[in-house]
């Protein structure tokens, strides 16, 4: 047969002085490429597959690539399946041995075809793979007032979450006893079998993939090794934060499986609306009424801040609705780079209720203002345009 095969070299396009690492990328990228799944029906891309996988099923063990250098095909007998050279042939039917480099290499090339991560994802099981698994990572909210979120506030938060049980300490097994390696898949945690000329492995039933079972199970956890506890943290909410903006609180979630590390706590933030100020960003928005004498005449008035009283003054002829602008009077920019502005909305209001004297005192205002409406320019160019309407 050594007459009739190609050289694994030349099948896998490396030279013989490629490391192991080269050899499995070049494999890795030739069984993309002639994979029966991309390639249905294509006899000569499956014949080429089954050649990609014989040569580096021989060159990625280091002793049968020792033979295969030393005497070629030859010394590797009666070749795939055979069972006739030095090292009995490959074992199992379509040139599969039970190799974890190959499964592995398998796994990555299924993600590859299928867009999934072939069992290698964070917390996967199975051989010369860790068993640990990260803990779920929780959400809660926090309610804060207008004010805490301008000074910051140190808040408590309650959380029922999964923690490792005290009795078992987080083995499940009732104390004095150990969980046992699973005989079904003798601790790998993932069985494998044959699907045509090729291998597939999936996680075990029996232990449900984490390679060991519970023969005495905790009284307390009942062989979960996680009990519900009921847990106090402390945050601090910066000064600054936003409704709807999370902090992140590392290791505070649901515990590790199997000693992998605990999930993270999420807490978004909620902040109460204001009776006097609405936001936008650091910037704060508030209404203050002023009479029309403070409008007309000007008037320096006391407007109320997040930090406290300020004087504000108030042009002559203001107008209703005109807004000022009270710097750094706003809300702290979070991370601690100053402060936004209070806009101050001034809102000129008309009185409900006038005593006679009131009333002539502004009947000869108006007699005094009435020639020309010099005071009110506004009021002169409404009527001159009126004017041009009807002529």
């Amino acid at each position: 047969m050594s007459t009739t095969k190609r050289d694994y070299y030349e099948v896998l396009g490396v030279s013989k002085s490629a490391t192991a690492e080269d050899m499995k990328r070049a494999f890795r990228k030739l069984a993309i490429q002639y994979h029966p799944d991309k390639n249905p029906g294509d006899k000569a891309a499956e014949e080429k597959f089954k050649e990609v996988n014989e040569a580096y099923e021989c060159l990625s063990d280091p002793k049968k690539k020792q033979v295969y250098d030393q005497f070629g095909h030859a010394g590797l007998g009666a070749g795939v399946g055979g069972g006739q050279g030095p090292f009995g042939g490959f074992g199992g039917s379509g040139g599969f041995g039970d190799s974890g480099t190959i499964n592995d290499i398998f796994g990555d090339i299924f993600g590859d075809l299928f867009g999934q991560g072939g069992g290698r994802g964070r917390g996967g099981s199975g051989r010369g793979r860790s068993r640990a698994r990260m803990g779920a990572d929780l959400e809660t909210t926090v309610d804060i007032t207008f004010e805490e979120c301008y000074r910051g506030v140190e808040k408590v938060i309650s959380l029922n979450k999964n923690v490792d049980c005290d009795v078992c300490h987080g083995s499940g097994a009732k104390p004095g006893t150990q969980p046992e390696t699973c005989k079904t898949c003798n601790g790998r945690g993932e069985v494998t079998f044959q699907q045509g000329f090729f291998a597939v492995s999936r996680p075990c039933t029996t232990c449900h993939g984490t390679g060991q079972v519970i023969a005495s199970p905790c009284g307390t956890c009942r062989g979960k090794a996680k009990v519900k506890k009921n847990s106090q943290l402390s945050v601090t909410i910066p000064a600054g934060i936003d409704t709807g903006q999370r902090l992140k609180l590392s290791g505070e979630g649901e515990a590790g499986e199997h000693g992998g590390p605990s999930g993270d706590l999420y807490i978004m933030v909620r902040i109460a609306d204001h009776d006097f100020y609405t936001r936008e960003g650091a910037d704060v928005i508030c209404e203050v009424p002023i009479t029309f004498v403070q409008a007309a005449l000007g008037a320096e008035i006391s407007v109320p801040t997040l930090g406290g009283k300020v004087e504000m003054k108030i042009p002559a002829g203001s107008q209703s609705h005109k807004v000022f602008r009270l710097k750094s009077k706003g809300l702290p920019r979070l991370g601690g780079v100053g402060f936004g502005d209070q806009l101050v909305r001034v809102v000129v209001e008309v009185p409900t209720k006038l005593s006679t004297e009131q009333s002539d005192v502004l009947r000869k205002f108006d007699e005094l203002d009435r020639t020309e409406r010099k005071s009110n320019p506004m009021h002169k160019k409404f009527f001159d345009k009126m004017k041009h309407l009807f002529d």
